[in-house]
């Protein structure tokens, strides 16, 4: 049986000063998490601070079983 595995998307902020937090929400589409993005962009942000979309490897296999 193939597993397959699918991408969760996290929203990272890194600070100005080098670190950088994975904020607990995440997508299941990069264009939702690219929205979210945009929606704090309409905001100003403090000068220094940064977001982005990060991909990673769902822990799920396709039948829901933890690999």
């Amino acid at each position: 049986m193939a597993s397959t595995a699918a991408l969760i998307w996290y929203l990272v902020i890194a600070g100005p000063q080098g670190g950088m937090v994975a904020l607990p929400s995440t997508f299941d589409k990069r264009e939702q998490c690219i929205a979210a993005i945009t929606e704090y962009q309409k905001q100003p942000a403090p000068t220094g601070w940064s977001m982005q979309c990060i991909p990673s490897a769902s822990p799920f296999t396709e039948n829901g079983a933890a690999e």
